[in-house]
């Protein structure tokens, strides 16, 4: 069983500039665990100090976010695609005269 992840081109300099990653884990958790492993500075861009999963990073399995369902436990299959998207805040701000 194989997956991928898209990694997404903000975390690539983290993942040896690999835009695709593969994995044969069973459920997202161990995927995020073994590329953690793979690449240990990916785990301070995705995880907050005590464990979890930071705010603004969105994970999606086949274009369905996750945490509409299991979570971290959502169960995987063979070509099944992980993408994670880190959340953009930002824009200008305008002063309006009236």
């Amino acid at each position: 069983m194989t997956v991928i992840v898209e990694m997404p081109s903000a975390l690539r300099q983290f993942a040896d500039n690999l835009d695709e990653l593969s994995s044969e884990e069973k459920k997202v958790e161990e995927v995020f665990k073994e590329l953690c492993q793979r690449f240990p500075e990916l785990k301070q861009n995705l995880y907050e100090d005590e464990g979890s999963i930071r705010n603004f990073i969105n994970i999606y399995v086949n274009d369905e976010d996750i945490r509409y369902g299991e979570g971290m436990q959502t169960q995987l299959k063979d070509g099944d695609r992980i993408q994670i998207v880190p959340s953009i805040a930002g824009g200008i701000s305008l002063k309006i005269h009236c």
